[in-house]
């Protein structure tokens, strides 16, 4: 069983939460980094080692306020990733794309995403509070 992978928010790099043992896996901030490849690198290692033995149920949800073309290759190869949990018949994954109702692009982002990917894909709006 991998153990959890976590990263703190900065200004460039989103916090991220992926417990092992219960499946939640959460995304939240932006994600500009100089350098995305460098920035996903180690998550997408722990992940290739967590679709070898998942949860019975993985979640994500993820969060983004902003992200830049690079990064948005890699969040594609993280959602391929977590295709592999069903594919593999490893279990069951939830991507749930959560976006203030007010930000179109995230909207549009999490559309496009949604017809690309195939397992169950959450559009999920919000209000800022």
């Amino acid at each position: 069983m991998a153990s959890d992978y976590k990263t703190d928010q900065t200004v460039k790099t989103p916090f991220t939460n992926f417990n092992a043992s219960s499946g939640v896996f959460e995304m939240k901030g932006k994600s500009i980094p100089e350098n995305s490849v460098i920035f996903y690198k180690p998550m997408m290692e722990w992940l290739d080692s967590y679709v070898q033995s998942p949860a019975s149920a993985t979640v994500l949800n993820i969060q983004l306020d902003y992200f830049n073309t690079s990064s948005s290759k890699c969040i594609v190869d993280l959602f391929k990733k977590l295709e592999l949990i069903s594919k593999n018949g490893k279990g069951q994954v939830t991507i749930n794309w959560m976006y203030n109702e007010e930000d179109e692009d995230m909207q549009e982002a999490g559309e496009d995403y949604q017809s690309i990917i195939k397992i169950p894909f959450n559009l999920v709006s919000f209000k800022n509070k």
